[in-house]
């Protein structure tokens, strides 16, 4: 996987439907057009001192694996381990299955399927991205840099017909007042934007796959986040130019509604094409990056072996694909992927803030000089620790209930990593001292 195909995987992931649905709860918060232009740009600034601190970690650990890599080796594997954990049973596969049904939906309402034929399509969306990422990592790059390609086309078709024949609707729309803005109500916005960013780090799950990692991982997240970063800020001016703050803000089809102020019934459905690109795109980049993680996991004995095996001639972790399917599936199919991803995704932040604090420690250690972080360092890092740490005390202070059983879903981990450990223990004190080719994935 080159450069191209690396931030393509970047943007396609984070750009999936919210963006053409509904960021009301931003402009709820921020009744301002120039404010919620300052969020999305802020967000997208935080989102890039984030990025800068995964890219300094991936110049230091370009291994297949990312996130976890990076925890094992700062911190313990025990940290790393329950960042997998997280993933695979509720913060990926979840994802995965919501995007899935979200697709599903809208192709539901261009072909008339029924909540039946909404599950049964999403679940074959999975299987065919999953499929795409079986035959192998060039199949797989190549689809997603085709979507990403796709989905920039749409967006920059979409702001250039708004601002070229929107002149019309512009006129009718009233000149909004502006009112003042709270900064605890700025700070919430900003947290709901950086939610819409989600998604940038799984690049750096599939670095052993990737071609010069360690330049290409890093320049990859900061190419892929201010490309995002623009789009965002693009789209939102342009719903503006031929909507109403009110109607923004109330609507649940933005995109569409801007579109069918312009192009009248045929805009909308047009809209409705390019969500489902989108979200195909998305699905694809994150079908491809979860299973290396697995794969790593399995490799430090800390999975099924079987997770760890390697397709004879696509060299694709190919059982580990499937386990992430299947159980993707399982979500989609009876709807579960709410109750689960809604509660423990906000403990991606813990992580993310521990990622920045690790920075300082490995500087600590000595092992660490910034090079992405030179012209910021220590000051960058510090923003990315306070921002992740925010968002999850935020969560925590809003949802307190399910955070605690979102935050004891997640530690359920604890005993399983406890109980590979001890048998690992256990099998290498049986067998002796091992070589490496005993250690060695067949």
């Amino acid at each position: 996987m080159g450069l191209a195909a690396a931030t393509s995987m970047v943007v396609g992931i984070i750009v999936g439907a919210f963006i053409f649905v509904q960021p009301a709860e931003v402009t709820r918060l921020v009744p301002s057009e120039r404010g919620i232009i300052w969020v999305w740009l802020l967000s997208g600034v935080l989102t890039l001192c984030a990025a800068l601190v995964c890219a300094e970690l991936s110049r230091l650990y370009p291994e297949t694996g990312g996130v976890y890599v990076f925890l094992r080796q700062i911190y313990s594997p025990a940290l790393a381990f329950l960042w997998g954990w997280g993933m695979f049973f509720s913060m990926h596969a979840g994802i995965l299955a919501a995007i899935a049904v979200v697709l599903a939906r809208y192709a539901g309402y261009l072909f008339g399927f029924g909540d039946t034929g909404v599950r049964m399509l999403a679940i074959t969306a999975i299987l065919l991205v999953s499929f795409i990422q079986y035959l192998g990592v060039k199949p797989g790059s190549a689809v997603q840099i085709t979507l990403t390609a796709a989905k920039l086309a749409a967006i920059a078709l979409i702001c250039a017909l708004i601002f070229t024949l929107g002149g019309a609707a512009h006129h009718v729309v009233p000149v909004s007042t502006e009112q003042p803005i709270r900064m605890t109500s700025f700070g919430l916005a900003v947290a709901a934007g950086l939610f819409s960013f989600g998604g940038w780090h799984m690049v750096s799950y599939s670095a052993g796959e990737t071609r010069n990692p360690e330049r290409t991982i890093p320049r990859a997240l900061i190419y892929g986040v201010l490309i995002v970063t623009a789009c965002y800020t693009l789209l939102n001016a342009a719903y503006f130019f031929v909507m109403p703050l009110g109607s923004v803000a109330t609507s649940t089809r933005v995109a569409a509604d801007a579109m069918e102020r312009v192009l009248g019934p045929a805009g909308g459905k047009a809209i409705t094409v390019v969500i489902i690109i989108s979200a195909l795109g998305a699905l694809n980049g994150i079908a491809l990056a979860g299973p290396r993680v697995y794969y790593a996991m399995a490799q430090d004995r800390l999975a099924f072996r079987w997770m760890a095996t390697l397709h004879p001639q696509r060299q694709t972790p190919y059982f580990a694909i499937a386990a992430q399917a299947v159980w993707a599936c399982a979500l989609a199919a009876t709807n579960s992927y709410r109750a689960l991803f809604t509660r423990v995704i906000y403990t991606e932040w813990l992580f993310f803030a521990l990622l920045a604090a690790g920075i300082f420690v490995l500087h600590w250690r000595g092992q660490y000089t910034p090079k992405f972080l030179a012209f910021g360092y220590p000051l960058l890092p510090a923003i990315s620790f306070l921002t992740s740490a925010a968002i999850a005390v935020n969560q925590i202070w809003a949802s307190p209930r399910d955070s605690v059983i979102g935050l004891g879903l997640l530690l359920l981990g604890l005993p399983v990593y406890f109980f590979w450990a001890h048998r690992n223990t256990t099998q290498h004190a049986a067998r002796g001292p091992s070589t490496d080719a005993d250690d060695r994935l067949s």
